[in-house]
């Protein structure tokens, strides 16, 4: 199923790693940015296990991970990546993770949360879904229902100016079940070029072809070249998300 394509005011997307998003969504966002959308990140490690060369250190491959994420915002116009600094390769879906991401929603105000699918585990014949990835869509899903548009929740999140706020729409990552797909042929070239800003994950790797193969597969049928699907889930409608935090946020 496709759909007349949507602009929110505001998006984040929250995910594991660095290199997830151009991955995985990088071509809507670009194209929401260029229809005018606010959009930040947030990724809750900085894959400072990610760069196996010898001699490596966690502090160093930080260092090279977020340069390369900041690199490769930039080429599809977002400006804002927070990292969250959780150790790659351990994440776990407490309760203080989803308090640092329910900071991050009441403080950015997203109309639109972007994540993976947390019940994604067998993708494909091939592919066990990361650990990271199903903690971090777990922590983002609980973070944006019930708990970041509950005011008696983290309450003390107020102290800081940050007040409860509804997310209207979650969009979930999950190639395999997507029913709703975002049209990104004009934006394909994009995400090929934020995805080759991650230099230390993409050596000796086709990543383009890859990618686009993909991405034309899941436009194929569907007058898209390319496409980018999600299973997309409304928490609030235009009218209620309008009374809720302001036509202005």
């Amino acid at each position: 199923m496709s759909h007349n394509f949507y602009v929110p005011k505001k998006a984040m997307a929250i995910v594991a790693h660095p290199d997830d998003i151009e991955f995985s969504c990088a071509g809507t966002i670009a194209r929401w940015v260029k229809a005018g959308a606010e959009v930040a990140y947030v990724l809750c490690t900085s894959g400072d296990v990610g760069i196996a060369t010898p001699g490596m250190t966690k502090t160093r491959a930080t260092e090279i991970r977020e340069a390369e994420q900041l690199a490769a915002a930039k080429v599809v116009g977002v400006n804002e990546v927070i990292f969250l600094r959780e150790p790659d390769g351990m994440v776990e879906n407490t309760m203080s993770l989803r308090k640092r991401l329910v900071r991050e929603i009441r403080r950015f105000r997203p109309e639109v949360v972007i994540t993976t699918d947390p019940t994604a585990l067998w993708v494909g014949d091939n592919y066990i879904n990361h650990p990271d990835h199903r903690a971090v869509a777990w922590a983002a899903v609980d973070a944006v229902f019930p708990a970041a548009g509950q005011p008696n929740l983290f309450e003390e999140l107020a102290d800081e100016g940050l007040t409860a706020h509804k997310v209207r729409k979650v969009y979930a990552l999950n190639w395999s079940t997507a029913d709703f797909f975002v049209d990104i042929t004009e934006t394909m070239d994009m995400k090929v070029e934020a995805l080759r800003q991650h230099v230390s994950q993409m050596s000796g790797f086709d990543f383009e072809s890859m990618l686009r193969e993909r991405a034309a597969e899941l436009g194929k049928g569907k007058e898209m070249d390319y496409a980018e699907g999600y299973r997309v889930v409304t928490l609030v409608s235009d009218e209620d998300f309008a009374k809720l935090n302001g036509a202005d946020k």
